[in-house]
């Protein structure tokens, strides 16, 4: 028989509580279980102490017995120093897919493009103010020396 420790829901619809118990994997998430090891309520400030309680001794029977911790059981076993921690690494998580990629080349690209043309016609209009100025400045310092 494949046991698992994991949580079974309990409480009203969107006041979730858990309770963490060692249960036939082929039982159903809220069905039968073979015995309650703790309580898990999540609407409890994480650093209350209350938040999480096994009872350790049973955790660590069933873990001895081949049971294995579901991932969320699992980090409250490491949190507790039951079990060395796992390396978890989802690096593409935060990686965009194919499409926003192609927008994103797609929109530098045009960026880039506009930013080239006005760049282009602004310079002659630059050039063309500073001769101006430089034309109005000279008449202009002729008449203050005389």
């Amino acid at each position: 028989m494949a046991m698992k420790i994991r949580l079974a829901r309990g409480g009203s619809k969107k006041r979730p509580f858990y309770r963490i118990v060692a249960a036939d994997s082929r039982m159903p998430r809220d069905g039968r279980y073979i015995e309650k090891l703790g309580t898990y309520n999540p609407l409890l400030p994480k650093d209350s102490e209350e938040r999480v309680k096994m009872d350790m001794e049973r955790v660590q029977h069933w873990l001895n017995e081949g049971a294995q911790p579901t991932d969320r059981v699992s980090r409250f076993l490491e949190a507790a120093g039951v079990i060395e921690k796992k390396e978890r690494a989802n690096m593409k998580k935060a990686e965009p897919g194919k499409k926003a990629i192609e927008r994103a080349e797609e929109k530098a690209a045009k960026a880039a493009a506009a930013a080239e043309a006005p760049a282009e016609e602004e310079a002659p209009a630059e050039e063309a103010v500073v001769e101006e100025t430089a034309a109005a400045d000279t008449p202009a310092e002729e008449e203050k020396t005389e």
